[in-house]
């Protein structure tokens, strides 16, 4: 069993920058793949970034790509989602989990899901 952590988030003006912070423990983290997901009020939750185990392999959703970095320090057990050039419509919940093997961008492969944290774009 692996246990998710999040912090970070809050409200930010159109073109700031956040990071969000997810802590695992439990299970041994380093064999998990990371990924983050969104949810908008009224939409389904969408994928927004992964990472795989080592961090050697990073994916993006178009609509972050060039704008969001996925990083991971395996030492803390910890994955990261630094958010820059945000706009209005990344406002969101946003999720972190963490699924064992390879990488993968469909939600319903990921196996542990942390608490979803606000994140809130103003124009």
């Amino acid at each position: 069993q692996v246990q998710l952590v999040k912090s970070g988030g809050g409200l930010v003006q159109a073109g700031g920058s956040l990071r969000l912070s997810c802590a695992a423990s439990g299970r041994t983290f380093v064999p998990y793949a990371m990924g983050w997901f969104r949810q908008a009020p009224g939409k389904e939750r969408d994928f927004v970034a992964a990472i795989s185990w080592s961090g050697g392999n990073t994916y993006y959703a178009d609509s972050v790509k060039g704008r969001f970095t996925i990083s991971r320090d395996n030492a803390k057990n910890t994955v990261y989602l630094q958010m820059n050039s945000l706009k209005p419509e990344d406002t969101a919940v946003y999720y972190c989990a963490a699924r064992r093997g390879v990488t993968s961008t469909v939600l319903k492969e990921y196996d542990y899901w942390g608490q979803g944290t606000q994140v809130t774009v103003s124009s």
